[in-house]
């Protein structure tokens, strides 16, 4: 069923939207992938605060030159059936969902990735940076490092306090 004025319209406006408050825009081809499965990822993304849709490339482009920050985005490589993941809260959680995705639908591959900077990113940059951890888990990792310190100066000074203790202790009962 073909898309009237109207609906294409705010369909660019939405897709706007979504590009000029994402973080970081993955790009990937679906050809192949059933219906069932791009609902799979859907719901998997919609846990992660991603959001995915399918939209002609004519609207993306569309929606591209609208958004300030991304007007002189080269957009040649939006070709084929291309699904997109937006995310506003993290840049690495869309290719994170993607590639997860990909381990088990091999028929998603990655086209690119547009950066809230307006810079196109090729494929094998966005796999890297499905490699890497993600928001919450860097946080983590930098409290955990953080906290070592106080926990090994906490633990020796309990240590000695106990063997202090127990020495006081034999000296008392002798």
């Amino acid at each position: 069923m073909a898309l009237t004025k109207q609906q294409k319209s705010d369909l660019i406006t939405e897709v706007s939207d979504l590009l000029a408050t994402s973080k970081m825009t993955v790009v990937a081809k679906y050809e192949g992938t059933t219906v069932k499965a791009m609902q799979a990822l859907r719901r998997q993304a919609r846990d992660n605060g991603t959001k995915v849709k399918v939209v002609k490339n004519r609207l993306v482009i569309q929606a591209v030159k609208a958004t300030d920050n991304l007007k002189d985005t080269d957009v040649s490589g939006l070709e084929g059936m291309l699904v997109y993941a937006f995310n506003a809260e993290d840049e690495v959680a869309p290719a994170q969902i993607l590639a997860e995705f990909a381990k088990k639908n091999p028929t998603i591959q990655f086209v690119g990735a547009l950066s809230a900077e307006g810079k196109f990113l090729s494929a094998d940059e966005v796999k890297a940076l499905a490699s890497l951890p993600g928001k919450d888990q860097l946080i983590a990792q930098v409290i955990a490092t953080l906290l070592s310190p106080v926990n090994d100066v906490t633990n020796a000074l309990s240590g000695n306090l106990h063997a202090l203790l127990d020495g006081v202790a034999d000296k008392a009962a002798a």
